[in-house]
């Protein structure tokens, strides 16, 4: 296999979910082994590699940090780009925050589609899982075993009716991907608005960009386009902060109630633990 960029910029403006900021981002061709950087256009082109390393929040999402300048919200966009096998790019951004759009990753995937991808004249590189890792936090997990191949198991259980139990598996190519994982939208719920606002979150987060649900119900069920949203969505920041490895990796990966946290704390026991990195 071959590295990946596309073969033209794409440019997306939107609103930041938490921050409320509009910004602009574009999406610029890049030379082999690059990989993904962010460059802060409104701070001279501050670069932040998408990188486990530059991990520096995930409360109600992933956010970058280097030398004091922040990304955040990284996920869906990180999200498409890995799961199309995008290996180099450069994003420059004009704010602190990438815009939420639809609340999924589908706006990304359909415009990369668009302008096509671009393979590149140098193999990629891949970390490949050859025992289990695993990370725990009171009742919830997520671990990485041996598959020759890239496989995610997702299980989710939710106290509300509209959610309960969710349990998604699928090798993920980028067919699966955009036509199961995609359009899958972030949610949240009713009663925690008050507590994420006074905490500066979800400025930006309106009826047209998240699924909301009351204490029995989803006040903006015509948002919804399945049942499964939930699950598939939990997936869809999965592969986001997996691509934080920097690498396309060889694993299945396994979660019950995991989130951002986890995730990235995953990320980062692959690194200690695979370490060595195959070509082809």
């Amino acid at each position: 296999m071959f590295q990946r960029t596309i073969k033209k910029n794409i440019e997306f403006k939107g609103i930041g979910l938490h921050t409320g900021c509009n910004s602009t981002v574009n999406l610029i061709p890049a030379p082999p082994d690059t990989g993904i950087i962010f460059r802060r256009t409104d701070l001279n082109g501050f670069c932040i590699e998408a990188s486990w390393e530059n991990v520096e929040k995930v409360f109600y999402a992933t956010s970058l940090m280097k030398k004091g300048v922040y990304i955040s919200t990284v996920e869906h966009l990180l999200s498409a780009l890995y799961a199309l096998k995008i290996d180099n790019l450069y994003i420059d951004i004009d704010e602190m925050e990438v815009p939420i759009l639809d609340g999924s990753s589908l706006p990304f995937v359909e415009k990369i589609m668009e302008v096509g991808i671009l393979r590149q004249k140098k193999k990629a590189e891949y970390f490949c899982v050859n025992s289990e890792i695993e990370v725990k936090e009171d009742d919830k997990w997520v671990k990485a075993i041996p598959f020759e191949g890239f496989k995610i198991s997702y299980e989710i259980d939710f106290p509300h009716p509209a959610i309960g139990n969710q349990f998604f598996s699928s090798e993920i190519d980028e067919k699966t991907y955009r036509e199961e994982i995609s359009w899958s939208k972030t949610f949240g719920f009713l009663k925690d608005i008050e507590f994420l606002k006074k905490n500066g979150l979800i400025r930006g987060g309106n009826m047209e960009n998240a699924i909301v649900l009351s204490e029995n119900s989803i006040i903006n069920r015509e948002k919804l386009r399945d049942s499964s949203n939930f699950v598939k969505h939990k997936v869809l920041d999965f592969i986001g902060d997996l691509s934080l490895l920097g690498k396309r990796v060889k694993g299945h990966f396994i979660a019950y109630k995991s989130g951002h946290k986890m995730h990235t704390l995953l990320v980062k026991e692959i690194i200690k633990k695979v370490g060595e990195k195959i070509v082809g």
